[in-house]
């Protein structure tokens, strides 16, 4: 009985899970991959002196270079409208890339947001030269470029094995879409579209993480 029961469920899940990303934007049960194992990031050095890694997390990824003081505006608004939503995962990060020397600034910039939010853990700043900088973005191919500044108002999305991760196809009007990145200048970009792709994100390892642990459940039982 027991084994039919769990049989039963394993076949549930793949119509459990349309349900929940039903109400998605997009037309896909799980966010298309733009490009594949990305590389990791270099052993750049951040302010705890920790390295920094995207193996294994889910990353939103930004490039500040030397221009702290107009990129303000966009941490504050990925601090409002996406960070604070997904702290309480564990394996979620923001991750910015900022250029060498500008590390008093951004602890400046660290200290406003930690006026708003309590639990800033899972935002990471590390730090190298613009070169450096520059060479890494280029690394993923993106339509976008960095300005003079080594800086994008955009960021990307990178899943746990180091693939960037955006909209690609048809959406559910039937028009073909692209977005390899959002604009963190633009509330309603973070709110409505950015925010529905992490929240898929998250949704797609939980599932997974629920499947296996009901097959390794189901081996076990079946072995008794």
């Amino acid at each position: 009985m027991k084994k039919k029961l769990v049989l039963i469920v394993l076949l549930a899940l793949p119509i459990l899970i349309y349900l929940i990303f039903a109400s998605a934007t997009h037309n896909s049960l799980f966010l298309p991959t733009i490009s594949r194992n990305n590389k990791e990031l270099p052993k750049w050095t951040s302010f705890d002196a920790k390295p920094v890694f995207l193996k294994n997390k889910i990353t939103v990824l930004g490039f500040i270079g030397n221009d702290i003081k107009n990129s303000e505006g966009n941490i504050f608004n990925l601090n409002q409208k996406i960070y604070d939503n997904y702290v309480g995962f564990k394996d979620f990060q923001m991750v910015m890339i900022v250029a060498d020397g500008k590390q008093d600034e951004v602890k400046a910039l660290v200290e406003k947001l930690s006026n708003f939010t309590e639990n800033m853990s899972a935002w990471k700043f590390v730090f190298a030269k613009p070169e450096e900088i520059q060479e890494y973005y280029n690394s993923f191919k993106l339509k976008g470029k960095l300005n003079s500044e080594m800086n994008t108002a955009e960021v990307i999305i990178i899943d746990k094995d180091r693939n960037h991760r955006g909209r690609k196809g048809k959406n559910k009007a039937g028009k073909k879409e692209y977005k390899e990145s959002y604009n963190t200048t633009s509330a309603a970009d973070l709110h409505n579209e950015m925010a529905d792709d992490v929240k898929i994100m998250l949704r797609e390892y939980r599932l997974a993480l629920k499947r296996n642990n009901k097959r390794k459940d189901f081996h076990l039982h079946e072995s008794k």
